[in-house]
């Protein structure tokens, strides 16, 4: 397969007709290898417009994966990622994302609380994107000691945002995710002004709930 085309049909074809102008951002997602982020006998799947699994089905981690390259296009060019900007990849899986970002320029701490994909992610960013530090912990807790961050990644669908995710970001930081699981989830980014985060919602956006997100069961009578 000739992944050095698949890349450029992805953003011309899948990211680039959705509404996505960022340059800067439409070059690293044509520089990124995909394919390297998936298991190797999944390299074919990289480029689909879809969600990408990554774990086999029935383990506990199946439902982790790739997200949509035009979903993914639309919550980082929502963030506004700026050079230099100090970014929180939340569940970074194997990575991908958070090489996309170490493209843009900015400084990139990737959090992943699965051990194999932690390793997959520190692996293949060592050869890609070294300067990216992939750290391991529960996902809803973040990552306050190399905090503030200026923009938070929730790599995945969330029903709920920690508290704890919002205290780290720095005042006029971003914040973006997937909101809710379907029907009706939508990408959207969410902005934190003197302590109070709004949200502004982008477009139709569908992804697994990341781990620690869902919302608590109600209790019933």
């Amino acid at each position: 397969m000739d992944f050095t085309l698949a890349r450029r049909m992805m953003v011309d074809g899948q990211v680039r007709t959705r509404d996505v102008f960022d340059t800067n951002l439409l070059a690293a997602m044509g520089e990124v290898p995909r394919e390297r982020f998936v298991p190797p006998e999944q390299a074919g799947l990289a480029y689909l417009d879809r969600n990408v699994p990554l774990m086999a089905q029935g383990s506990p981690q199946a439902s982790r994966c790739l997200l949509q390259p035009m979903v993914l296009a639309h919550l980082l060019q929502a963030a506004d990622i700026a050079q230099d900007e100090r970014v929180l990849d939340v569940g970074c899986a194997t990575g991908y994302t958070a090489a996309v970002v170490a493209r843009l320029g900015a400084t990139v701490v990737a959090l992943e609380e699965d051990r194999t994909l932690a390793a997959t992610a520190r692996r293949v960013l060592g050869e890609l994107a070294p300067a990216v530090k992939v750290v391991e912990g529960p996902l809803q807790a973040g990552w306050p000691e190399l905090g503030p961050y200026d923009v938070i990644v929730i790599a995945g669908a969330a029903e709920i945002i920690p508290p704890a995710l919002f205290g780290q970001l720095k005042d006029g930081g971003r914040l973006v995710t997937i909101d809710g699981v379907r029907p009706g989830a939508k990408a959207a980014v969410y902005c934190s002004v003197k302590g109070e985060a709004s949200c502004r919602l982008l477009i139709e956006a569908a992804a697994p709930l990341l781990p620690g997100f869902a919302k608590p069961p109600a209790f019933v009578f």
